[in-house]
């Protein structure tokens, strides 16, 4: 099983924990959109080794054109030599009206193939020569100066991962992308009922082996280096499935165990603003549902145990004091 480590949000704090990680043995990173653009801490990385492997998880696609996002992700890609992966999100309606001011078609997923066929048509453009002429419902491209072509240093376009958590937008994964992150949010019996029942008829129908599709994992894992860390790491873990919970998008991962109530309970809670008890409502089943919990000798036979017959990358934001047992998990992992 690969292991991607998630890069520092601070981008002042990337490169010290980057380069300390890679002389560990560390061997692939993502970036985060949250406090800053996705691409830029790959980017950075990026200046410093370009033989691991770099991604984004995810970059929110409608906060951004086609085109702005293709030149980004082309122009990365070459300077990573090939060794950089787009991964795209959706995001949820009031973020991408309200915080982005971006359009919102009500039918993300149909927005979301035509935002990727919209990067293929540049992406085709910039390789290929000739005019652009994408008219699709949301966005339409018919303009391109060869002054605006990226550098081709001869990589190609990145590969595409695509964040799905319902059924609609892990079909249109296997149809257009070279891989699917799952959300963080999700459980086994989730993915296994839903994703992977879907992933599977999805390849079986597009003739595609399952070996040339990657199923990527956001892992919440919480365990510490001493028991102060370890009730720290559970108790943030817990606050952050509270969270996530509170979207009513995401409810059909708890009405499959059967605590659907939860989530009006945290939407309360986040519509008051009331984030430091986010956690409040979430149980210690839950928690071990939807997180890895345990020692850290434990972690990598419970992923196993869990995943290990379908997922074939976890993405890991765990963050430990002690780099050495921190390190010691994700080899554990890379051993599965």
């Amino acid at each position: 099983m690969k292991v991607l480590q998630s890069l520092r949000s601070n981008l002042s704090e990337v490169l010290p924990d980057f380069n300390q990680k890679v002389a560990m043995g560390y061997t692939g990173f993502f970036g985060i959109e949250n406090k800053t653009n996705a691409l830029f801490a790959p980017l950075i990385c990026a200046t410093q080794d370009k033989n691991v492997d770099l991604a984004t998880s995810v970059a929110i696609a409608f906060a951004k054109t086609p085109m702005v996002m293709a030149a980004e992700a082309y122009s990365l890609n070459q300077y990573c030599k090939g060794r950089f992966a787009l991964g795209l999100g959706s995001q949820v309606k009031a973020h991408i009206t309200r915080r982005f001011s971006m359009p919102w078609t009500d039918k993300p997923a149909r927005q979301m193939r035509e935002y990727i066929n919209a990067l293929h048509a540049i992406w085709d453009c910039y390789e290929q020569g000739g005019p652009l002429n994408f008219l699709g419902e949301t966005y339409k491209h018919t303009l391109m100066a060869q002054e605006f072509v990226p550098y081709l240093e001869g990589f190609g376009r990145p590969r595409i991962l695509l964040g799905a958590v319902g059924p609609r937008m892990t079909e249109l994964a296997v149809d257009l992308a070279s891989g699917l992150i799952t959300h963080s949010f999700m459980t086994e019996k989730s993915f296994r009922e839903v994703n992977l029942k879907t992933i599977e008829a999805r390849l079986q129908k597009n003739n595609k082996p399952r070996s040339e599709f990657e199923i990527h994992l956001p892992l919440l894992i919480a365990t510490g280096s001493d028991e102060d860390e370890y009730k720290k790491n559970i108790e943030l873990r817990r606050q952050r499935i509270g969270f996530y919970s509170s979207t009513p998008a995401y409810r059909s991962v708890l009405d499959a165990h059967g605590w659907g109530e939860v989530q009006a309970e945290t939407q309360k809670l986040a519509k008051a603003g009331r984030w430091n008890e986010m956690g409040l409502p979430i149980t210690d089943a839950m928690l071990d549902t939807f997180a890895v919990v345990g020692e850290p000798k434990e972690i990598a036979p419970k992923i196993k145990q869990r995943f290990g017959d379908f997922i074939d990358t976890i993405q890991s934001s765990l963050e430990l004091k002690n780099e050495e047992t921190q390190y010691e998990i994700i080899k554990a992992i890379e051993e599965i």
